[in-house]
């Protein structure tokens, strides 16, 4: 893990003009630069880069933030990676933080791996390059298929030789240990003890992961003395750096065509994406042969919600990968079909055609999944009631998981016509098949919350009420450090309840505190009649510890909590610290809170100058956290009154009057909370 000190030294040194200048074209606009967002397709210049705050924003998709926040989306890495990727940029060295015995035991090994990895990877592709075998043998076939030397090289192909241990004779000699090359699946030790090249006499593809680095290998088959065996390629085997449910042929290759493109073609082998690649269609990424996982589908809704598949042609093998599809349409992934030409594949359809043309023959003839699928399987059910029913039901299971209920009643409708039923037996049997979903969900949902109360009886940890039960009081906060501990419950959801105004007015304390949490908003008198300063963080932990309280939203409790842990430290300036903090959800979070779009006010009267949000702290400050205080009473009032309206809770009277007793109390604080705002202004949210 990279340690504080050391990003803080990034943070300093990355200059977000630099950064984006490196891939955007930008031109001066007052103080700021502006230019073409990369993120979407953009016409005119929306991608504002303000070097005094050293932040971007797109004020068209919204995207933006830090140069780490633009390098992570960019360029698709995690918070670590763009660290790193912007250490190396300005020259920093990388401290990271101690780790124990185990994890370095673990990251020594997986480090290890890659070492190894790449230098197989430097090794084949010498090979293919640099020896007479390699560009006899190698190199000839990659021509055969049409690769140019720049695609040969973008892809990082290579060739293993003929002997059946040069590879590992290299890599012994040049003091890589056995067990790593065993481990990465490169080598396999004989019987007789002995180490063996995996992929002798093949052409290699190297399989990155997003960040680029070498994770595995598959290697084609091309001596003459092994045409005809049934299996072509050889791949890695698993590892503990490669998992083949996680990982998609060409990602580190497509990622930022997928993102610009905001589509995804799905393929099925290393040469389709290659070829496609060299037809000029980028944000393409091969299955490598395998049916379609739920990680990998997630890597791909990471760029895009729309993804086409393309096929060539081969029933059997469509059907096959019919399943691996729905999963697709549960993610809520918007799902294509396109089918090649009888007798061609994307490799060789690829071959055929520039890029204009293969855009133009995508885009008409691309279809629907659930119209296509619905046409292929009506071929089979032509006549045959039993399979018509088969079909019926098929389809109703894939339409019955899409999330989205309109797009579920439109295919419905759509397929009601193909299939000459009527809607409402498809919208029954929908229905009844989400029914049965929402019970397994529901299944699933009691054993996890079965197994964390047995874990929290443990740990001696609370756990959210169940529907119906009268909520737990908050947890009392003695210290101002534990103004928002970590294990606080609220009833109140963390999502879905962005519009309610307790939640707007838990995001401007926020913002209060990332802007301005060290600053003194005004100085407070104690017991013996002598004045302390009072900051605003510590105004906001107190005011919410009178009053047993806590931020409903994980990432603001973390933020306050830190905010009041950091705040005696010497130098400690909350915008500094959270900008450059360790978890990208708290940085990002706090690049948004400081931009322009979260200014809550400046206002002036006639002939005055304007009045900032920081020269009147102490007048905003204890109007947000008041007005926070009485939505938040007023949303559990109406929990309360919910709760009341159970017959299960109606029935039980103990239950029945410790809540209306709640209710009578938070009722008291409401009416003295009101008169605490009195004649004040609420802000308008």
């Amino acid at each position: 893990m990279i340690d504080q000190a050391t990003i803080n030294r990034i943070m300093d040194a990355a200059q977000i003009y630099d950064v984006v200048s490196d891939f955007v074209t930008l031109r001066k606009r007052g103080v700021n630069y502006v230019g073409l967002c990369p993120f979407h397709d953009d016409k005119t210049p929306s991608f504002s880069v303000s070097p005094a705050k050293n932040l971007c924003k797109c004020f068209a998709c919204g995207k933006g933030g830090t140069p780490v926040h633009f390098i992570m989306e960019h360029e698709q890495l995690s918070y670590p990676d763009a660290l790193r990727y912007l250490a190396k940029k300005y020259g920093i060295e990388i401290k990271e933080r101690e780790l124990s015995d185990e994890e370095k035991t673990a990251q020594n090994e997986r480090e290890s791996l890659f070492v190894v990895n790449q230098f197989a990877n430097d090794y084949f592709r010498h090979t293919l390059r640099q020896t007479e075998e390699g560009r006899n043998v190698g190199m000839a076939y990659f021509r055969s298929r049409g690769f140019r030397d720049d695609i040969i090289e973008k892809f990082q192909l290579g060739y293993c030789t003929e002997s059946h241990d040069a590879f590992a004779k290299e890599a012994l000699a040049k003091g890589y240990k056995r067990e790593y090359l065993v481990k990465t699946g490169l080598c396999y030790e004989t019987d007789d003890h002995r180490l063996r090249d995996r992929f002798w006499g093949r052409v290699i593809f190297p399989v990155h992961t997003l960040s680029g680095k070498v994770v595995a290998f598959g290697g084609r088959v091309l001596a003459a003395a092994t045409k005809g065996v049934k299996v072509k390629y050889v791949n890695s085997p698993e590892s503990e750096i490669y998992h083949k449910s996680n990982e998609l042929y060409g990602i580190y290759q497509a990622k930022q065509a997928i993102v610009k493109q905001d589509r995804c073609y799905m393929v099925e082998g290393y040469t389709d994406v290659i070829s496609m690649h060299q037809s000029g269609i980028e944000n393409v990424v091969a299955s490598s042969g395998t049916a379609l996982t739920t990680q990998q589908i997630k890597m791909i809704h990471r760029f895009t919600n729309n993804m086409t598949v393309l096929y060539d042609g081969d029933a059997a093998g469509i059907k096959a990968s019919l399943r691996g599809i729905d999963m697709l349409l549960e993610e809520g992934m918007n799902v294509k079909v396109c089918l090649l030409p009888d007798g061609d594949d994307p490799d060789s359809f690829a071959r055929k055609h520039n890029s204009t043309e293969m855009r133009a023959f995508l885009d008409r003839h691309e279809t629907d999944f659930i119209r296509f699928k619905t046409n292929l399987l009506m071929e089979d059910a032509a006549g045959d009631p039993i399979k018509r029913a088969e079909l019926i039901s098929n389809i109703v299971q894939s339409i019955s998981v899409i999330p989205e209920a309109i797009v579920r009643d439109v295919y419905i409708k759509e397929c009601a016509q193909l299939l000459h039923v009527e809607d409402r037996l498809l919208v029954s049997e929908v229905a009844k098949r989400r029914e049965k979903q929402a019970e397994q969900r529901a299944e699933q949902r009691e054993r996890e919350r079965r197994r964390q109360a047995a874990q929290a009886e443990t740990t001696a940890t609370s756990q959210p009420s169940a529907p119906g039960e009268l909520p737990p009081p908050p947890v009392p906060m003695d210290e101002p450090a534990e103004a928002t501990p970590a294990d606080y419950t609220s009833f109140i959801p963390q999502e879905g309840k962005e519009e309610q105004a307790f939640y707007q007015y838990e995001l401007q304390i926020i913002q209060m505190i990332v802007r301005y949490g060290e600053r003194v908003m005004c100085n407070v008198t104690d017991e013996e009649g002598n004045e302390h300063p009072l900051t605003v963080t510590e105004y906001v932990v107190e005011d919410l510890r009178q009053d047993d309280l806590a931020f409903h939203n994980p990432l603001h409790r973390q933020i306050l909590t830190e905010a009041a842990e950091h705040l005696t430290q010497p130098g400690f300036v909350a915008e500094r610290y959270f900008i450059a903090h360790p978890d990208p959800a708290v940085s990002q979070l706090s690049a948004e809170l400081i931009s322009d779009r979260y200014q809550l006010s400046k206002y002036h009267s006639k002939g005055q100058k304007i009045v900032t949000d920081e020269e009147r702290l102490y007048e905003l400050v204890p109007l947000l956290v008041t007005n926070f205080k009485y939505a938040i009473v007023s949303e559990e009032l109406k929990h309360l009154m919910r709760a009341l309206q159970d017959p299960a809770i109606a029935h039980d009277e103990a239950q029945c009057n410790a809540i209306m007793q709640r209710y009578s109390d938070l009722r008291t604080v409401q009416s003295l909370m009101a008169k605490r705002l009195g004649d004040r202004v609420v802000l308008h949210l």
